[in-house]
């Protein structure tokens, strides 16, 4: 999934706003470096997913009949192989 910059820093923003929240969370670091290892850590996981999305879609090109995009069919088997590469991760 593709994400803009700006959203993507809205998120981070929300995540540390959030966690400063919690009267159980310190921070240790400023709130500036929290917020941008929450940003890392969501382009990490974006990244993740665009590359589960390709190898799902990768497998379903490769089959011997055109499955079209969209169909009930092709559905089916992307939950199948998207979940599969998840379950490769361990995630």
């Amino acid at each position: 999934m593709r994400i803009s910059r700006d959203k993507l820093n809205k998120l981070a923003h929300t995540v540390a706003d959030s966690l400063a929240e919690i009267d159980q969370v310190d921070f240790l670091e400023e709130r500036n470096m929290i917020r941008q290892e929450a940003r890392k850590a969501l382009e990490k996981l974006l990244m993740e997913e665009t590359k589960i999305d390709a190898a799902a879609r990768m497998k379903i090109s490769s089959q011997r009949k055109i499955i079209q995009e969209g169909s009930q069919e092709w559905d089916i088997l992307y939950r199948k192989y998207y979940n599969d590469e998840v379950k490769k991760l361990g995630i």
